[in-house]
């Protein structure tokens, strides 16, 4: 951290002002866990909000759930 106010190292443009940022502001949010996934270009045009990508997902586990217990023997 001795290097943050060191002009030598500093290599953020003038333009970018962070002065009125507070530090840890969603510390919270991303300690209590967030899941961040990126999807490939054809796959977020069928999906286009969390809302139907979180339907299919949860379709696709109740299929695969039927799946596993047809298969255990009885």
């Amino acid at each position: 951290m001795s290097q943050a106010n060191d002009p030598e190292t500093d290599d953020l443009r003038p333009e970018y002002d962070f002065s009125g940022g507070v530090r840890g502001k969603h510390h919270a949010a991303y300690k209590a866990g967030t899941n961040v996934v990126l999807l490939d270009a054809d796959v977020a045009q069928a999906f286009p909000d969390s809302a139907s990508v979180n339907t299919a997902l949860r379709l696709l586990l109740e299929i695969a759930e039927k799946q596993l217990h047809a298969k255990r023997p009885a």
